[in-house]
């Protein structure tokens, strides 16, 4: 059993974390422990974790949701995030054994 922590989801219910705490699937690293930017809505915070959910259990992101970026470095991805006019972009990379969010 591998213990998760995630910080980006601070509004789930308690069952989702305890689901999440509990899965087997890659976990979510990130390389800071905060992330400072503007609110993001209800809708883009469900988005979100649904598309990092779907990496966790080890399926492979396409546009519109996500695009390679190799100039970064190999492995690494943009995920898109579409919120009431706004375009929010998280850098992430995936290894074999986990999910590095920058």
């Amino acid at each position: 059993m591998i213990t998760v922590e995630i910080y980006f989801l601070d509004n789930m219910s308690y069952l989702t974390y305890l689901y999440t705490m509990i899965i087997q699937d890659k976990p979510l690293i990130w390389l800071h422990g905060e992330i400072k930017t503007p609110p993001f809505s209800s809708a883009a915070r469900i988005e979100t974790g649904f598309l990092f959910r779907l990496l966790q259990m080890g399926e492979k992101l396409k546009m519109p949701h996500s695009r390679p970026m190799p100039s970064i470095g190999s492995n690494c991805h943009e995920l898109r995030i579409n919120d009431k006019g706004n375009t929010w972009r998280i850098i992430y990379r995936t290894d074999v054994d986990a999910i590095i969010i920058l």
